[in-house]
């Protein structure tokens, strides 16, 4: 029993280790030609799906970002986004209902951040709330003083606290599948 155990411990921890190599930038295309969105789905483990428009957003909480230096796979400077402000992704996220029993498995959970053109990130459950990128993971309002609705890219998604900030900005964000590790 303690060797199936140990046995059911070390898949899980591939699996997630998987995820976070994912999440950390081993997806190498970058974006090209994006149609801007509008809005984004939120479905998957949850009890309802929930569509977010760029004027939702105005029902949270905004943070100025300020300028953030984009880079690429190799962290060469790309370009900056300036003036950016944003709503925490967490934020969201927490407005929707997971499909869970208990608290402890919030754990096992895992977001799938696809973008039109099928770009794709990952972040985690811990990683977004309960580790200090939850606080710089941000779905952008307003880029140089231009609303979301007037960018090209929107809707776009941020990760400040990444050294390598490209790997995460998610531009034209269609959807976020919440996931399960079981």
């Amino acid at each position: 029993m303690f060797q199936n155990r140990c046995q059911l411990l070390e898949d899980n921890m591939k699996k997630l280790l998987f995820i976070w190599l994912l999440g950390c930038g081993f997806i190498v295309e970058a974006q090209h030609d994006v149609k801007p969105t509008s809005s984004f789905v939120i479905s998957g483990e949850v009890k309802a799906p929930l569509t977010i428009g760029i004027a939702d957003l105005r029902n949270f909480r905004e943070s100025v970002i300020g300028d953030v230096v984009i880079t690429n796979h190799a962290g060469e400077k790309k370009s900056v986004a300036k003036g950016l402000k944003g709503v925490l992704l967490r934020d969201i996220l927490a407005k929707v209902d997971f499909v869970h029993e208990t608290p402890r498995e919030l754990s096992t959970f895992y977001f799938v951040c696809k973008a039109n053109d099928g770009y794709t990130v990952v972040y985690s459950w811990n990683e977004l709330f309960n580790t200090a990128v939850g606080d710089g993971v941000f779905v952008i309002t307003e880029r140089d003083g231009q609303p979301a609705s007037a960018l090209d890219d929107s809707v776009m998604m941020l990760s400040t606290a990444d050294q390598k900030t490209g790997r995460r900005h998610v531009k034209a964000l269609a959807s976020i599948e919440i996931r399960r590790i079981r």
